[in-house]
C-alpha cells in the first residue's frame, strides 16, 4: 500500500503523526466502451459549446447556477479563500459513546500508521481508546474537502472513518407503512425462531461475490474461444415456481421447514418436546391400543377354522 496523505493527530498537547492509507479496495471488473460495429474504443472529448474547441483540463473553472438561473464562474483561487481545516492536521474534537453514532453515517475508511521512529503516542491514543470504548471525532480534509470524521481501534491500529453530514442522510417517509397494522403475537413468535434457526457469528470470509466470480468464468470463456466473445450456451430451463404465498404465518412456516426445524417441534425453555409432538405421540398409541384386540380376534377366528 501506498500512503496519500501525511500528518498528525492534534490530541490535546499531544502530537501523534500519522500516515494515511485506503483501507478497502474494489475487485469489480472494469470495462471500456466501445464502438459495437468494429470494437473501436470510444474517447470522451471536453468540448466548448460557446467555440466548439477541445479545452485542456488546466483551463477548466468550476461554475455554479442557482435555482432562479444566475451563474457565477470560481476559479482556484476563490476556493483557496475558503475557510478549511489545517491539511496536514487531524484535530480531535471530542470523544462520545461508539453505538451513538448511526452507521447510516460512515462513509470511507483509512488506515493510519504511525510516521515516527518512536510510535509511543500513537500506541497511547490506541489503547486509550479500546479501554474507554469511546469513538474521537475528528476534522480531516482531503482532497481541499474538509470532512467529520470518526476515529477507532481496529485490531490494534487505527482507523479513520469519514462521516456523513447530518444533511447529507434522507428523511424519508413511506405513506405504505401508515395504519398498517402490529404483527401478531404468533407472527413475531415464529418469526424469531426462524430467526433462532439462522442465527450464527457473522464470519465474512464465508461469503464470496456470486456474480464477479461468473463474470470472470464468463471471460476466461472468451478469452479461450479466440473469438473475443463468450460462446453461446444453451439456456437452462426455469425452475419451476411456487403458488405466491399469500398468508404471513403459512410462509414462516415453509421457512422454517426449509431450514431444518418446524416451529411445532421445537423446544420449549425446559427442554421439553412441543405438544405437537405430545399430541402425534398420544395418536400412535391409541391406534396400537385398538390394534391389540383385532389382532387377538383375528387369531381365535383362524384357530376355530383350523379345528
Amino acid at each position: 500500500m501506498r500512503s496519500i496523505w501525511k500528518g498528525s493527530i492534534a490530541f490535546g498537547l499531544v502530537n501523534v503523526p500519522v500516515k494515511v492509507y485506503t483501507a478497502t479496495e474494489d475487485h469489480d471488473i472494469r470495462f471500456h466502451q466501445v464502438h459495437a460495429k468494429d470494437g473501436g474504443r470510444i474517447k470522451y472529448d471536453r468540448v466548448c459549446t460557446v467555440c466548439g474547441k477541445s479545452v485542456q483540463y488546466a483551463d477548466i473553472d468550476k461554475a455554479y447556477e442557482s435555482p432562479e438561473g444566475d451563474k457565477v464562474i470560481l476559479t482556484d483561487e476563490d476556493f483557496a479563500k475558503l475557510p478549511a481545516a489545517e491539511k496536514h492536521e487531524i484535530p480531535v474534537l471530542q470523544f462520545v459513546p461508539s453505538e451513538q453514532i448511526d452507521p447510516i453515517l460512515f462513509d470511507k475508511s483509512y488506515y493510519l500508521e504511525p510516521d515516527s521512529s518512536t510510535p509511543k503516542a500513537y500506541v497511547l491514543l490506541a489503547t486509550t481508546l479500546e479501554r474507554i470504548d469511546r469513538t474521537a471525532l475528528v476534522h480531516f480534509t482531503l482532497r481541499q474537502k474538509t470532512r467529520l470524521a470518526a476515529l477507532r481501534v481496529r485490531d490494534g491500529m487505527l482507523v479513520l472513518q469519514t462521516l456523513l453530514w447530518p444533511d447529507e442522510v434522507r428523511a424519508v417517509e413511506f405513506e405504505s407503512l401508515d395504519g398498517v397494522a402490529e404483527p401478531k403475537s404468533q407472527e413475531i413468535k415464529m418469526a424469531e425462531t426462524l430467526v433462532e434457526t439462522m442465527s450464527d457469528d457473522f464470519d465474512p470470509d464465508q461469503y464470496t461475490d456470486e456474480y464477479q466470480i461468473e463474470l470472470k468464468r464468463l471471460l476466461d470463456e472468451a478469452i479461450a474461444s479466440g473469438t473475443g466473445k463468450v460462446p453461446e450456451q444453451p439456456e437452462a430451463a426455469p425452475a419451476e415456481m411456487d403458488a405466491e404465498v399469500v398468508d404471513l404465518v403459512a410462509a414462516l412456516q415453509r421457512s422454517l421447514e426449509a431450514s431444518g426445524r418446524r416451529a411445532a417441534g421445537s423446544a420449549d425453555d425446559n427442554g421439553k418436546a412441543a405438544p405437537a409432538k405430545k399430541a402425534t405421540a398420544k395418536k400412535t398409541a391409541a391406534k396400537k391400543t385398538a390394534e391389540k384386540p383385532a389382532k387377538k380376534a383375528a387369531k381365535k377366528t383362524a384357530a376355530r377354522k383350523g379345528a
